[in-house]
């Protein structure tokens, strides 16, 4: 099963970037977007979605052109889930979820703290709220694999500059901590499981030429619960995707 996490910072700009025919060349068999900033029904290629054999389930968030989760699928699922059920994360489509007989695989797209201290706050109690979700549901559907944009670098191989984005959303000690504490739970970076290398980033800011530079930040991961461990068989970042301002990242399991 080759699945695909991608934060396309507006499906209808990817779109306009031939988003379809990266799709198509890719053939992924699960594709999970965030940030899509659409509702399904201002989509006019959805049809051409259909065409390459996938199934789509869209989870936006009730603002206009804001946030929300979706999952293309080449698999029929079990069951659909939309949402986790607390009202303030729903509210944005921040997570999105199908079940398939193997596995189950989750769209999700984390708050930035980036905008202020609201956000920042709101981000630190998604972190809370959701990760007491997450471990409910875990027990529920053990083989599960979060797919998304996190919003924070694990650790400092992970940051083109640690230091000096020391105090930085998204690289913040507790934030960070997070990550390390829900990864001890029962996850595995199935990236860093594979690959040790630094300078493999996933987003960069639009500034300063920090893509052609490399100078970018990793924060979209394919995390697997670690009864999965046995069925990774290749993940991979995709840099050479350009319809946004993050690039997709691949997991391979076998089954």
């Amino acid at each position: 099963m080759k699945i695909i996490t991608y934060n396309v910072n507006g499906i209808r700009s990817a779109m306009n970037k031939n988003w379809l025919a990266w799709l198509q060349a890719t053939d992924a068999d699960v594709v999970c977007l965030q940030e899509i900033k659409a509702t399904p029904d201002v989509l006019t290629d959805l049809h051409l979605v259909e065409a390459l054999g996938y199934q789509h389930y869209w989870f936006p968030a009730e603002k206009k052109g804001y946030s929300g989760t979706a999952i293309l699928t080449k698999r029929t699922p079990n069951h659909i889930e939309y949402g986790c059920g607390i009202p303030d994360f729903d509210r944005e489509g921040r997570n999105i979820r199908v079940d398939f007989d193997e596995v189950s695989v989750m769209s999700v797209y984390f708050p930035s703290g980036s905008s202020g201290d609201d956000r920042q706050a709101f981000k630190f109690r998604f972190l809370d709220e959701f990760g007491k979700y997450l471990t409910l549901l875990k027990v529920e559907h053990p083989k599960l694999v979060i797919c998304g944009d996190y919003n924070i670098c694990h650790r400092a191989i992970d940051i083109h500059n640690p230091k000096s984005n020391a105090n930085s959303s998204g690289f913040l000690p507790e934030e960070r901590e997070w990550m390390e504490n829900f990864m001890e739970s029962g996850y595995i970076d199935t990236f860093r499981h594979l690959n040790k290398e630094p300078h493999n980033y996933t987003w960069w800011s639009f500034r300063a030429n920090a893509r052609a530079k490399n100078l970018g930040w990793r924060i979209d991961y394919t995390l697997a619960s670690k009864e999965l461990e046995d069925n990774i068989k290749r993940a991979a970042i995709l840099p050479e995707a350009k319809h946004s301002d993050h690039c997709p990242v691949l997991l391979e399991l076998a089954f």
